[in-house]
C-alpha cells in the first residue's frame, strides 16, 4: 500500500529549456514568427508582404488557420529552393533534443534490463517511496548506479498497481496530462513487459514508447495528395497543430496493425474494408529530452491510398478538420513553418523519401534519411 507523502518544493536546480537555436519556439509564433528564421523572412517582414497576408494570429502556435497553412503551402508564397533541406533537418532536431544531458539521468534497471532514464530531479520524488523504488546509496552519478524497482515487487500486476498509486499521489503537478492510458515497460520492442504505466509518465520514467502513423494519400490525374488532419484545441498535446491523417500510441496487448485500423475508425471514420490496405513501410525514431521528460519514441509508419470519393470524418472528437493538399504543398509547410506536431513531421518527410520527393542530388540527402532513425529502432 502506498502512502501518498506531502510534496515538498523541489531543490534541486530547474533546468532551462533546450530548442533548436535557429527556430521559433512553438509557443512563441505571431503571425509570420511561425516561419523558421533560419531560411525564411522575419516576423517584421513577412508582416508587411503583400505575398503572405494571413490574419493576426495571437501568442499561441495553434491559432493559426486552415486558410493561413494553404497559403503557405503555395509555391509561389515564398521564393524558395524546394531541394534545400535546412527546413526538414531543424524538424528532425526539434525531435532530438538534449542530448547534452543524458549524464544527468539514472538508468531505470529491471531484472537486469534496462527500461528507462530518470533525472535526479525527478528522482527526488520517487525518494518518498522507498517500499516500491530502491536507489543508489548516495546522489553521486558512478558508473553502475541505477534506478530499480523494489526487490518485493515481483510480477507485472504488483510493478503495476504499485507505480501506478505513486504516479497517482505525485498527481498533475508532477505528471501533468495523465489520461489513464496504460503503456507497456519492455526492454525492447516485443519482449515480455515488466509492467504497465500511465502514459503520461513515460516521458518522466524515459521508457521507450510505440506508436502508429499513417499517411493517407490520394492520386489524382497522376498528382498525389495528402489528407493532413487539424487537432482539436481540447488535446493535452499539441492542440490546433497540424497532424496525420490517422495517429496513435501503442497500448499494450495490441498489434501494430488492429490499433491503426482502431485509430482509422475513431480518428478519420475510415472503414476496415478500406484501412486493412494500409501498408507498413516502415519506422522512425527519435530521442528527446526536456528538462525532466526523456522520450524515446519509435513510430511504425503506414501508407494508405485512399479513394478520390472518400472524405474522413473525424468520430472521437479529437481532429477540428481535414484537408487535401498536394504533397508538395504539405513539403512546403513542413519546410517553412512549425505548424505540424513535431514527430508528424517525421512521418511525412519518411513519406517524401520514398515517393522520390526528396532526392539524392539534394544536399545532405544521406544524412536527412539517416537522421530519421536517430533514435534506436528496437
Amino acid at each position: 500500500m502506498v502512502t501518498c507523502p506531502r510534496i515538498q518544493p523541489m531543490a534541486c536546480k530547474s533546468l532551462a529549456s533546450h530548442r533548436f537555436r535557429n527556430s521559433l519556439p512553438i509557443s512563441s509564433i505571431s503571425n509570420a514568427s511561425m516561419f523558421s528564421r533560419a531560411t525564411y523572412p522575419t516576423a517584421s517582414t513577412v508582416h508587411r508582404s503583400k505575398t503572405f497576408a494571413c490574419r493576426s494570429v495571437s501568442v499561441a502556435s495553434s491559432n493559426f488557420t486552415w486558410e493561413d497553412a494553404v497559403h503557405i503551402s503555395l509555391p509561389e508564397s515564398f521564393q524558395d529552393d524546394p531541394s534545400d533541406l535546412t527546413g526538414y533537418f531543424e524538424k528532425v532536431k526539434l525531435c532530438n533534443r538534449g542530448s547534452d544531458m543524458q549524464s544527468e539521468f539514472l538508468p531505470f534497471v529491471i531484472d537486469d534490463q534496462i527500461v528507462g532514464h530518470v533525472h535526479h530531479g525527478f528522482a527526488y520524488h520517487l525518494k518518498k517511496y522507498a517500499n516500491v523504488f530502491t536507489f543508489p546509496r548516495d546522489d553521486s552519478v558512478r558508473v553502475g548506479a541505477c534506478l530499480s524497482l523494489h526487490e518485493s515487487l515481483k510480477t507485472p500486476e504488483d510493478r503495476t498497481h504499485a507505480v501506478g498509486n505513486v504516479v497517482k499521489c505525485l498527481g498533475e503537478e508532477i505528471i501533468p496530462g495523465i489520461r489513464n492510458e496504460m503503456y507497456p515497460v519492455t526492454s525492447s520492442f516485443g519482449a515480455p513487459v515488466f509492467f504497465s504505466l500511465e502514459r503520461a509518465a513515460a516521458p518522466y520514467f524515459g521508457i521507450k514508447v510505440y506508436g502508429v502513423q499513417m499517411n493517407g494519400y490520394v492520386e489524382k490525374d497522376g498528382k498525389k495528395f495528402l489528407w493532413i488532419a487539424k487537432r482539436s484545441q481540447m488535446k493535452q498535446t499539441f492542440p490546433g497543430m497540424l497532424d496525420e491523417l490517422v495517429a496513435g500510441g501503442l497500448p499494450e496487448g495490441v498489434s501494430c496493425g488492429e490499433n491503426l485500423m482502431k485509430e482509422c475508425e475513431e480518428e478519420a471514420g475510415i472503414p476496415r474494408s478500406i484501412s486493412n490496405k494500409a501498408i507498413p513501410v516502415g519506422a522512425v525514431s527519435y530521442s528527446d529530452i526536456k528538462d525532466y521528460s526523456y522520450k524515446r519514441d519509435v513510430l511504425f509508419c503506414y501508407d494508405l491510398k485512399l479513394p478520390e470519393s472518400f472524405i474522413p470524418k473525424n468520430q472521437d472528437g479529437e481532429v477540428e478538420g481535414f484537408r487535401l493538399l498536394p504533397v508538395t504543398n504539405v513539403a512546403n509547410v513542413i519546410r517553412r513553418t512549425q505548424l505540424f506536431k513535431h514527430n508528424c513531421a517525421l512521418v511525412i518527410i519518411d513519406f517524401l523519401f520514398r515517393h522520390g520527393y526528396i532526392k539524392p542530388e539534394s544536399l545532405g540527402y544521406l544524412e536527412l534519411l539517416q537522421s530519421l532513425k536517430s533514435g534506436t529502432c528496437f
